[in-house]
């Protein structure tokens, strides 16, 4: 394979990760009278049975027990499966809440989460424009929190628990579908007694309501193809193009709030939202060293 095909394949299944993530406020809406909690479940239990398959057809269950095996990758994983349920589960609420905007900003200021917490976690040295860039997305959020009158929490806490969640993974040597097999694998018992404990037992998954089963079952597949198509796009890409790529997901996910929901784009977000973008762009403009992603 030339170096030109294999970064147009890189960029097309960064395209379509990225572009899938910024659709799924679509799919959750699709079942948003389902309680976010059993959305949840289901969807670590359905993600679990689609990851796992795809384990043992490509032969990787080895890896998966190796890492198990480890004590200080176990905690690892335990502490990554935590934060990505709360991501997750914070995420279908919001879309259900009609929150998709705050939801946005959430992954917008993301990137320069990861850059922050690399400085005070890891000791990492931040450049100026980097420097710069995390200023002024603090300054966006302590305005949009003094106009609105309280803390834009749902755009932190995504933010925060997707930056912890990637500091977690950072640590632990496993793949993309392998890791997402350890964590769907150690919260589906927590999932599957939470269905069994509703009534009717599993909730909305009844032959009765064939569409909302479908979309269900379907959480599985739907959360597992964007993390595949990322897996091989970070193999293909520079760091620095798959950085910019990235930002088609919360970039959609605004025009999903915006075009499709009505949700409000008041002023006070407004300049929050172009104060963002500003840091971004310097943050994007940086020309320092970047590191390549390791093959996953």
């Amino acid at each position: 394979m030339t170096e030109e095909k294999r970064a147009r394949d890189g960029l097309a299944m960064a395209l379509f990760a990225y572009g899938l993530w910024g659709l799924f406020p679509i799919y959750w809406k699709q079942i948003s009278e389902v309680p976010a909690v059993e959305v949840l479940a289901h969807r670590v239990l359905w993600s679990m049975v689609f990851v796992a398959l795809l384990v043992v057809g490509q032969r990787r269950l080895g890896r998966v027990i190796g890492v198990l095996r480890d004590a200080t990758s176990r905690r690892a994983m335990l502490l990554s499966t935590s934060l990505i349920s709360v991501n997750w589960g914070l995420f279908i609420w919001a879309v259900s809440d009609g929150r998709v905007t705050e939801a946005s900003l959430g992954y917008y200021i993301n990137p320069l989460v990861n850059v922050a917490l690399g400085r005070l976690v890891l000791g990492e040295e931040l450049r100026p424009r980097q420097r710069a860039a995390i200023i002024l997305a603090a300054v966006a959020v302590g305005a949009l929190t003094v106009a609105q009158g309280e803390l834009p929490w749902v755009s932190l806490v995504l933010a925060g628990s997707f930056g912890l969640y990637g500091l977690v993974r950072k640590k632990v040597d496993v793949g993309a579908v392998d890791g997402l097999a350890i964590e769907t694998g150690l919260a589906s018992p927590i999932a599957l007694a939470y269905l069994l404990f509703l009534q009717p037992t599993f909730g909305h998954l009844t032959p009765a309501n064939p569409r909302t089963s479908l979309f269900l079952v379907g959480a599985g597949v739907a959360t597992s193809l964007p993390l595949l198509g990322f897996a091989g796009a970070a193999r293909r890409l520079r760091y620095t193009t798959l950085g910019m790529v990235q930002y088609l997901a919360p970039t959609l996910q605004l025009g999903c709030a915006v075009l499709l929901y009505d949700e409000p784009l008041s002023l006070e977000r407004g300049l929050a939202f172009s104060l963002i973008w500003i840091a971004i762009a310097i943050y994007v403009s940086d020309r320092g060293p970047r590191a390549r992603l390791k093959e996953t």
